[in-house]
């Protein structure tokens, strides 16, 4: 299975690279400009929206595809036992789809090509007035290192049946690349942002844009790691805000120099010891550890315990077959989210994809209505 580390890898022409990469774009209105802002993934949700995938050429066989199709079913129904979900995939899936699903579970006709609807769904903001709209991330495909012919599309086209208002102020990267504590600040590695592949500007043109797609006011940011998977370290496979003054990160038991992952991890939590948040407050972390002995024996296993989605009543979970740091990671998150279900789910072939639960959904807040400019 080509794997999001791999991806990376692969033979995309320099041509097609450019086409899908950053680019110039009219400066437009953001979210956090007009008064809206990213939420705390635990407020309310109105649905959970997930994408099929059936892209054969992102997979090395047809055998591995349905591997991952069988965990996405698998995700999807236990979302489907806590709150509204819709699949959205092409109408021709659909019959076979309707055997499969559980019926609560709406089919919406938009064709996908792969799962991670965290990064090309669309990104819900709030005002203060109890209204609704889209904030629009241009998903390039990770910085053009994947096809995106139909996913790409996809957050723009949901937010057109749903009838709301897309805020576009040209930024581009994916959602999954951000943490936000619902109050101001938000985490993010400069490696997934300050990037070329999908931003021209510096750090500090970046941040502007970045902190007004998702209203924020203020940034934390940790070096990560460029070029080593396909997204260039998403921060949700490594810390979590959960809720305002408190992360959850999952490090090492000791920084390994020959793993540049772990060094990466490491200087994230040293940068988050010393991190404040927008009303200067100091944040509390929780480490939970990486498990030892997994299932899997793929070399690029995303075994992220952090990479969890929380819906009504319920967080879905991964476990990964290391029966200590397993109940460690649903211990944390039962700490961290008391009251609710904690259900925990074999992920192995999207960990191996180099995802997991958190970049495979994606949350409607509930609100009262939609933002009419």
């Amino acid at each position: 299975m080509m794997t999001r580390r791999d991806a990376i890898r692969a033979a995309m022409g320099g041509a097609a690279f450019a086409a899908m990469g950053a680019r110039a774009r009219a400066a437009g209105e953001g979210a956090g400009s007009a008064g809206f802002r990213f939420v705390d993934e635990a407020l309310p949700h109105e649905r959970t929206f997930m994408q099929w995938p059936v892209s054969i050429d992102v997979y090395k066989s047809s055998a591995d595809l349905v591997a991952v199709q069988e965990e996405i079913l698998s995700i999807a129904n236990t979302v489907a036992a806590f709150e509204p979900t819709v699949m959205l995939a092409a109408g021709e899936f659909h019959p076979d789809l309707k055997r499969r699903l559980d019926a609560r579970i709406e089919l919406w006709d938009f064709a996908t090509d792969d799962l991670w609807c965290r990064d090309s769904g669309p990104a819900f903001v709030l005002d203060g007035q109890g209204r609704i709209a889209v904030s629009h991330f241009n998903f390039n495909g990770w910085g053009g290192r994947q096809a995106a012919d139909n996913d790409s599309h996809i957050a723009r086209n949901v937010a057109a049946r749903l009838g709301m208002h897309v805020f576009d102020n040209g930024l581009v990267g994916e959602p999954g690349g951000v943490e936000v504590d619902g109050e101001g600040t938000l985490l993010a590695h400069e490696s997934c942002w300050v990037n070329a592949n999908r931003n021209a500007g510096d750090k500090a043109e970046v941040e502007r844009l970045l902190l007004d797609a998702v209203g924020a006011k203020k940034a934390i940011w940790a070096p990560g790691l460029a070029g080593a998977d396909i997204t260039d370290y998403h921060i949700d496979s490594l810390a979590r805000f959960a809720g305002p003054r408190r992360i959850l990160v999952q490090l090492p038991d000791v920084a390994d120099k020959a793993d540049p992952f772990s060094v990466a991890a490491y200087r994230t939590y040293a940068e988050l010891e010393r991190a404040t948040d927008a009303q200067g407050r100091s944040i509390d972390l929780l480490i939970v550890p990486e498990p030892v002995s997994v299932r899997s024996g793929a070399k690029d296993f995303v075994a992220s315990y952090v990479n969890y989605y929380v819906c009504n009543g319920a967080v879905i979970a991964p476990q990964f077959g290391d029966r200590e740091t397993d109940a460690e990671a649903v211990a944390a998150l039962k700490l961290l989210y008391p009251g609710r279900e904690i259900v925990a789910l074999a992920i192995d072939a999207i960990a191996e994809s180099g995802g997991g639960i958190h970049c495979a959904t994606h949350e409607q807040p509930v609100a009262k209505a939609i933002y009419k400019p």
